[in-house]
Formats: C-alpha cells, sequence, structure tokens
C-alpha cells in the first residue's frame, strides 16, 4: 500500500484561514492588525523570493507588514538601531530579520537584538531556552519544527511513545524539533535521537524508527531499505539539483529534491511528505500563527 502523503500546500490554507479569523477578532477587541516587520539585508536571489511570499501571505491573513530592504554594505550598528526602532514600536508584534547577514554582520548580535516578545522566528537564546523547558507551552517554537510537529497532529500520526529519528542537528530545525517531540505535551512524549555526520552507522539508526525526521540538506540521502515498514517520513531537505523548463511558463525554473528517495519511499513509508509541497509551506503558515501570538500576548 502506497504511503499517505501529508501535503503541507494544503494544511497551510486551513492554518492561513485560521490566523485570518483569529486577526478579525483581534482588531475588533484592539482596534488594530498585528504587525509584522522583515528585514531584508542585500539581494540574495533566494533571500528575496522568501520574503516576498512572507509579504504576500502577511497580506492575505490582514496583517500590518512593513518592508524594510537595507543595502548589503549597512553597518552592524545601524541594523542594530533598526531592530531597537521596531522593538519599541507598539505597532509592530513581530520582528523578522533574513537570514543568512553578509559576513561583516554578527548573526548573533542581531539576534540577541531582537526584543523576545517579538521573536517569532523563535531564535532569540530566550526563546530557545523556554523551548527547551515548556516544549510546546512556549511562546514561540521557530517555525519550521512548529510546522512539522502541526502536521504530525493534524495527519493523525501517532507520536506518544514512538522511536523519532532526527537526521542532523541544526539550530533552526535538528536540536529545536528534537528537543520538541522529547517534551511532554502534545504530539510529544517521544523517544528521540540526533544523528549526524559523526554517527556511525546512521542507516541502523533510521531503520529503528517509527517518525523520521531528515533534514539533513542531501538530496536522496535516505534509500527505502534505510525506512522502516509503516513508518512517517518527514523530508525537510530541500536541494537544489538542477533547472527545467516550466511547461506552463515556458521560464527557467529549478529541480528540487528532498533528502528522503520519495519515489522509492512511497511503497514503504506509512506517511510521508513531498518535496517541494511538504514542509516547506508549513514554515511560513507558523510565521503568521506566531505572529498572531505575539500580538495575543502582548495585548490581551
Amino acid at each position: 500500500m502506497a504511503a499517505e502523503i501529508i501535503r503541507g500546500t494544503e494544511l497551510r490554507e486551513t492554518i492561513l484561514d485560521e490566523v485570518a479569523e483569529g486577526v478579525k477578532t483581534l482588531k475588533e477587541k484592539t482596534g488594530r492588525p498585528p504587525g509584522l516587520v522583515t528585514i531584508l539585508v542585500g539581494e540574495n536571489p533566494a533571500s528575496l523570493s522568501y520574503v516576498s511570499l512572507k509579504i504576500k501571505t502577511a497580506h492575505r491573513v490582514g496583517f500590518k507588514e512593513v518592508q524594510e530592504n537595507i543595502a548589503e554594505d549597512v553597518s552592524e550598528a545601524d541594523l542594530l538601531a533598526l531592530i531597537e526602532q521596531y522593538n519599541r514600536d507598539d505597532t509592530i508584534d513581530g520582528i523578522l530579520v533574513q537570514l543568512p547577514l553578509p559576513k561583516h554582520i554578527d548573526e548573533s548580535r542581531v539576534i540577541d537584538a531582537i526584543d523576545p516578545a517579538k521573536d517569532v522566528d523563535a531564535f532569540h537564546p530566550v526563546n530557545v531556552g523556554r523551548l527547551m523547558l515548556e516544549g510546546s507551552s512556549a511562546p514561540f517554537i521557530p517555525c519550521t519544527p512548529a510546522g512539522i510537529q502541526e502536521m504530525l497532529v493534524r495527519a493523525g500520526v501517532p507520536v506518544a511513545g514512538a522511536e523519532v529519528v532526527v537526521v542532523g542537528r541544526s539550530n533552526i530545525v535538528g536540536k529545536p524539533i528534537a528537543n520538541l517531540l522529547l517534551q511532554k505535551g502534545r504530539a510529544a512524549n517521544a523517544t528521540v535521537t540526533v544523528v549526524h555526520t559523526g554517527t556511525k552507522d546512521l542507516a541502523s539508526h533510521c531503520r529503528r524508527a517509527d517518525v523520521l525526521i531528515v533534514a539533513a540538506g542531501v538530496p536522496n540521502l535516505v534509500h527505502p531499505e534505510w525506512i522502516k515498514p509503516g513508518a512517517c517520513v518527514i523530508d525537510v531537505g530541500v536541494n537544489r539539483v538542477g533547472e527545467r523548463v516550466s511547461e506552463k511558463t515556458g521560464k527557467t525554473v529549478a529541480v528540487l529534491r528532498g533528502d528522503v528517495d520519495y519515489d522509492a519511499a512511497l511503497g514503504v513509508a506509512g506517511w510521508i511528505t513531498p518535496v517541494p509541497g511538504g514542509v516547506g509551506p508549513m514554515t511560513i503558515a507558523m510565521l503568521m500563527k506566531n505572529t498572531l501570538k505575539a500580538m495575543e500576548l502582548r495585548t490581551l
């Protein structure tokens, strides 16, 4: 039997509709919508595309959206001053600085400068610590791990008591999703193993997983024989492996592959996420959800 496909594109629409309803309710109570500022330094093509989608989504759910496009040679002091300006702005509930930043700017200093109550990416050390201590009860959960957990919940994947294996130990995905699923609470209470480039016999760990979350950044790293029959496979990888001409637009577009051999895994897994159209769309949806929550926590 083929795996059930967990489509982030469909779940995103449901979540954004829920956020839009929340915005209407909050606006009726407070007289204003949630405010989100996105700060983009330079003109990295991938960042430009991602920020453009964030802006479009923020408008869709009814946010006040402010876009700050900053020259790549901006000084660190000027960037920190801009962040402080929005820290003090009561109409702004979420501050997002698009990463990566130019090499002359210290990303850690920039993240530390954001008011934790407006840190809707959940990268500030205060929010990282609260995630470790509180799990899904923390004010903000990093957007991609939050999206993964939401997919597990809405697809009905049993997590409590499950063996979860996370491939990758990044601060953005691997470590926070491991922490989140380890905690007591909603779609959690799992036994979690984190594997990485220093792990011996990666395949044997993956084969034990009831839930396999792959965030390694290596196309087709996970083969079907690495997957436990009936397991849930969450593929976070988005790897550009070439280009093709779109039949719809005639334009050249990237060919993307996940970290899992998707076509082969379909016949083994119980649930699986596609690439593209799986975890990726959930990330921005959870950013909108975090921003709505930020305003609720600050005003209600």
